[in-house]
Order: C-alpha cells, then structure tokens, then sequence
C-alpha cells in the first residue's frame, strides 16, 4: 500500500504554509483591499491566482487528467526541485537516475545536498531496470526518468517504465517534455493505477512557449497537495497564466506545429545523412537528432562561425562524436543544409 507519509520529509509534513489574500477570497468581481495592492494599472495590479484555476480546467479537458492531479511550475524544473525538497532529507536520502539524461536533475540534487545516483543506459540506449532497482535502497526517494530521453533522442518501453514504477520504493518521476514528437503516447493514463506515479510535461516544446517558463507535473492528489502546500504563492504570474490560456484555445496550431517539425525532422535526417562527414543519425522520438561526425568540435565551432547553434554533445558518455541539433523552421532548417554542405 501507497503511504505518501512514509516519504514525505517531516518538516515538511508538520509545514503550516503561508496564506495569502486571494487563498481567503476567490472570487473574481470585488473591491480588493486585502493585499496592499496599487489601485491603478489595471489588471496587473492584482496578484495572480495561486491556484491557476482557470488554466488547470483548461488543461485538465485537454490532458484528460483532474485538474486537483495538476501542478503548475515555472518550468517543469520548479517541479523537480519541489519534489526533491519536499522528498528527499538533504544529507541522507538519495535519488536514482540514468545516464545520459537531463542535467537539471542532478544540478538540482546538488544544490539540495541529495546524493544523486546514476546508473549508465544500455548499447540501446535503454534504461537498465534491474540495476536501477539495485541501486536503490530504502533511503531512495525519488527516480527520475526522461522518455523521450534528452540527449539520447529515444522513448523508452512502456513495460520497462511500469515496471520500475510497480518496484521503486519511492515516487517515480516520468518526464514528457518531448512526447508529442514521439508515437510511444503520454503515461498519463496510468495515473490512477500507480499512486506514486509522477509525469512531467511542458509548455516549452510542443507548444512554442519556452520563453513563458510554464511547467506541468501530472500525479496523484496526495502528491499535488504536497507540491502546492510548499511552493511559493505566485509562483504563476498574471502574464504566463493569460498567454498559456490564449494558447490552448487553439490547439489545432499547436498541432500544425507538431507535423511540420516532423516532417522537417525527417528532412533534416535525409538530407545530414547524405553528408561525408556525417557517420550516424539516432532514430528520434523528439524534436532534435543526434547526429554523430567524425570531427564534431571542428563542425561545431564551424557552424558557430556561420552563426548557426547547435549544441556540442561529444564529451557525454555514450554520446561521443555527437551534437546535437534541434529541428528549426524550413529556412533555418535549410541554412544548416546549406553550410555542412559548403564545409
């Protein structure tokens, strides 16, 4: 059986949370004079609603998850560092991890004094289940997964993820930031039968929205009262919270969006694998390829020349003569084609 206290931190548990003006009143129309705010500069003089209500509805009819199992983060890694401060005891617990994976997880460790430990991904770039589960023991807290997995471009068996979720003695973290560039579909759906089930999506990919810093942690009530009991309580501000609504109005751009990267994703991956100096091209479930030279800091400090970015991943274990480029538009697509081609 699922006991959340038996994880929880017990500072954590006995936390009296800060309350602010608009938790004692949550109406819309009234005459405000709770929260010493500015009269004037309509409506950005109010504080935002600390409980997203409006946008969670919004993305519980569109994820098809309760909007009470939604948590909203600037940026999915306010979530991460939430879970791992609410979680993990600094100084004695631990968090289990794969490698490569997503650096902010153990940037985010660090920073918390938790011992972050990594278990390598196999040839196939897939999870290792048993040494995972090995690696834990009864002070592991918190297990992070990335599937799309970030640098390594691949989802991970569904069978594999659900079985570390069944085994794990602790929460197990599934993050979704590139799902909707994947076919392997979104573990949302298993929320309701796996209790200490976490899945992390974002605004950023998929949705054009990096630069509004919007993050969504998906799980059970008792792990979203958690997260919402500790988090700052304007942690979504006026403007993210109004441009996100204005986005998911219209989810049918976003779809747009999605089938032209990946038919430019494919593009790009014909037309890089025509070049001499390109040896590999992973298969990818995201919107980036990894993509393997023979001389990848002379191509990369090259293509900086051309002023064109792309991100140098060839001193990562397991990525070794890899960079990694993400999917642009057409004509920015087309640029990067056209340098490697005059290189």
């Amino acid at each position: 059986m699922f006991d959340i206290n038996l994880l929880i931190r017990k500072n954590i548990r006995s936390l009296v949370p800060y309350s602010s003006a608009r938790d004692e009143y949550k109406g819309e129309e009234a005459v405000f004079l709770d929260a010493n705010e500015n009269p004037f500069n309509t409506p950005l003089n109010r504080y935002p609603d600390p409980h997203q209500l409006k946008l969670k509805k919004t993305i519980s009819t569109i994820k098809n998850v309760p909007a009470e199992c939604i948590f909203l983060g600037n940026g999915s890694d306010e979530a991460i560092d939430l879970l791992i401060r609410a979680f993990c005891e600094p100084g004695v617990d631990n968090i289990v991890s794969i490698k490569p994976t997503y650096g902010m997880y153990k940037v985010c460790a660090d920073i918390n004094n938790v011992e972050f430990r990594e278990v390598l991904l196999n040839k196939d770039f897939q999870p290792d289940t048993e040494g995972l589960l090995k690696r834990a023991d009864n002070n592991s807290k918190l297990l992070f997964l990335c599937s799309p997995n970030n640098p390594t471009s691949n989802s991970f068996k569904k069978e594999d993820l659900l079985h570390l979720v069944k085994k794990f003695p602790g929460l197990v973290i599934i993050d979704e930031a590139y799902i909707d560039f994947s076919g392997a579909g979104t573990l949302t759906g298993e929320l309701g039968n796996y209790p200490n089930l976490v899945i992390l999506q974002t605004f950023s990919k998929a949705w054009g929205m990096a630069g509004v810093r919007l993050g969504m942690a998906f799980a059970g009530k008792e792990i979203i009262d958690v997260l919402s009991h500790i988090k700052y309580p304007y942690n979504i501000n006026v403007l993210t919270q109004r441009t996100a609504l204005e986005c998911l109005s219209d989810t049918r751009k976003k779809d747009t969006w999605i089938r032209e990267i990946l038919d430019q994703r494919e593009y790009l991956r014909k037309e890089l694998s025509r070049l001499p100096m390109v040896k590999h091209i992973l298969p990818s479930d995201a919107n980036f390829l990894m993509v393997r030279f023979d001389n990848p800091q002379e191509i990369f400090h090259y293509l900086i020349n051309k002023k064109i970015i792309v991100r140098d991943r060839s001193k990562v274990i397991l990525c070794e003569g890899f960079l990694r480029i993400t999917v642009g538009s057409e004509a920015e697509n087309s640029e990067l084609v056209k340098a490697l081609q005059q290189y």
